[in-house]
């Protein structure tokens, strides 16, 4: 007899009093056939009539990641939207490890989009933010007017220059062999331990807040073991697919990678070389950040990204 999937969803209070995130919370029903509607939270602040910066967070993080750079975005004038990838954050969590794939994901962001009806996008990606929204872009570009990659990659198992040398390194198969092994993940441990200098306690639990215990975890523990790493994983096929599309995409395409990130930093010059829209932009390296540069340098950020926007806009 086969059991119900089952849903979890984090109860509200474990979000009440986090620092530096006042926003009110917004949701959207996302359809799924396994699971029926499932409640897709995000961030909306702004003017809902301007432009839309659509920031996606990746693994293990959640739009709290995104404190310090909404509020910039919107006194520039721009709509800000971070939602929490279904299995994060405040969304609902499917609780078994089989309910998640890489597709499974692009499919929730896609359906969000459509939903929300966002237009006139600046893509803003970091970690597995990066190959989710890319592959959105791949499959509705009119929607987006322009790109910011941070710390991010789309991974197609290729030499260079249309892929990096030793794909995927270290750094990422052992990050892979950990979550593929474990049963529960330490989460604002991981993000202490790939920043420069360790966030305060109180930012600390910003970041356990979604997940009480193991049992919510499934999306964090499952996602990295989704990386196509190897010609025949799935997603390979795809992310081909997306980067043909990429090399036809000449709107704004900006890189502001971290000087200090060790996983993700040889992507830079893949999208810089490869995305007609990547010429001839003020790319940029932020200094003093690691892997969760929002988290260190935001507010550096947040400015670079509101230049391209008031280049484009104004």
């Amino acid at each position: 007899m086969t059991s119900e999937p089952t849903v979890l969803r984090t109860p509200d209070e474990r979000f009440a009093g986090l620092p530096d995130y006042p926003f009110a919370p917004h949701y959207a029903e996302i359809p799924d056939v396994r699971f029926g509607p499932l409640r897709m939270h995000f961030v909306d602040e702004g003017p809902r009539d301007a432009p839309v910066v659509l920031m996606l967070h990746g693994e293990p993080t959640w739009s709290f990641l995104y404190r310090k750079i909404i509020p910039i975005v919107t006194a520039a004038g721009y709509r800000a939207v971070a939602p929490d990838f279904i299995g994060f954050g405040r969304s609902d969590k499917p609780s078994s490890r089989a309910d998640y794939s890489y597709q499974g994901f692009v499919d929730w962001l896609r359906r969000f989009i459509k939903i929300e009806e966002l237009q006139r996008i600046t893509l803003v990606c970091q970690d597995w933010g990066g190959p989710i929204g890319l592959r959105v872009l791949s499959e509705m570009p009119d929607r987006f007017d322009a790109v910011v990659v941070a710390n991010t990659l789309l991974p197609n198992c290729e030499p260079p220059p249309q892929g990096i040398v030793g794909w995927p390194g270290k750094v990422i198969e052992n990050w892979i062999e950990t979550c593929r092994n474990a049963n529960d993940l330490q989460i604002s441990e991981i993000v202490a331990g790939a920043c420069l200098e360790r966030p305060s306690a109180e930012i600390l639990r910003g970041y356990d807040a979604p997940f009480p215990d193991a049992s919510y975890k499934s999306a964090a523990l499952q996602i990295t073991c989704c990386i196509p790493v190897t010609q025949d994983m799935p997603g390979v096929a795809e992310n081909r697919r997306a980067w043909e599309v990429l090399e036809r995409f000449d709107r704004p395409f900006l890189t502001a990678f971290s000087d200090r990130d060790p996983s993700t930093k040889p992507w830079e010059a893949v999208f810089r070389n490869r995305v007609p829209g990547a010429v001839s932009q003020p790319h940029v390296e932020i200094a003093g950040g690691g892997h969760f540069l929002q988290e260190e340098q935001g507010p550096v950020l947040a400015r670079h990204l509101v230049d391209l926007l008031d280049r484009l806009y104004r």
